[in-house]
């Protein structure tokens, strides 16, 4: 991701504000696409906005590369920012996300697959019965996403 390694060469670990989508991709059956992450937290697939890409093609290839699922049509589910979401990673770096959060049940291609690094596991999960290590945002997500559910 050279565009943010660039920025942190100009401003070190202060404080950026990075935009980023996410999709919560829900099967047939009303479940939704979970990723493990290496640090061992259940999270929606997504990531950062590269320059010059829209938030939708930003959480299209980020379902695609995390989990190998593509998916077609979405829908702006919310845009979650504020102070509550700080973050500070383990290098010292600090940003404030604003999350574009989608939902799609456009499934073109449900072959799961993961790359080891970036994700260490990817199933569908029941909304009443995720995953104990999943955090406040994404829960939070998830019962927004719930209220499309018919």
């Amino acid at each position: 991701m050279g565009y943010i390694e660039d920025l942190r060469k100009m401003v070190g670990t202060r404080p950026l504000i990075l935009v980023g989508a996410v999709v919560g991709v829900m099967d047939e059956k009303d479940r939704i696409l979970l990723q493990k992450r290496p640090n061992g937290d259940w999270s929606l697939p997504g990531g950062l906005l590269e320059l010059g890409e829209s938030a939708e093609e930003a959480g299209r290839r980020e379902v695609f590369e995390e989990t190998g699922i593509e998916i077609g049509a979405l829908e702006l589910v919310g845009v979650f920012s504020g102070k509550q979401y700080f973050v500070k990673l383990e290098n010292g770096d600090e940003f404030y996300p604003v999350t574009i959060a989608y939902r799609s049940t456009d499934i073109k291609n449900r072959t799961i697959k993961i790359d080891g690094v970036e994700t260490l596991d990817a199933q569908f999960f029941e909304v009443t019965d995720l995953p104990l290590r999943t955090t406040a945002l994404v829960r939070t997500m998830i019962q927004r996403y719930t209220k499309y559910v018919e």
